[in-house]
């Protein structure tokens, strides 16, 4: 079940982060948005109000900071689900 939400969740953030996919490359767990997907901070807060938007949650700044790859955005969404539930 953890795992499904996981999986659901990382496909939905893919989708969004096609946006962001200017080479068009393979988007994984372990894609690393700033070098990867060459999002700077600027993009990074739209990316963070977009998935807020989706999920409808609230991202702490805090933990943005936290966010390297596509995996540690996933592990965010889910928590914050998580503790809206």
């Amino acid at each position: 079940m953890v795992e499904a939400d996981h999986q659901a969740t990382f496909e939905s953030i893919r989708n969004i982060l096609e946006v962001y996919n200017a080479e068009g490359i393979e988007i994984t767990t372990s894609t690393r948005l700033m070098s990867d997907l060459n999002i700077d901070s600027v993009a990074a807060m739209d990316l963070i109000m977009e998935i807020e938007d989706r999920f409808e949650i609230d991202i702490p700044v805090n933990m943005v900071s936290d966010v390297e790859t596509t995996q540690d955005l996933v592990r965010i969404v889910v928590a914050r689900l998580e503790n809206r539930a």
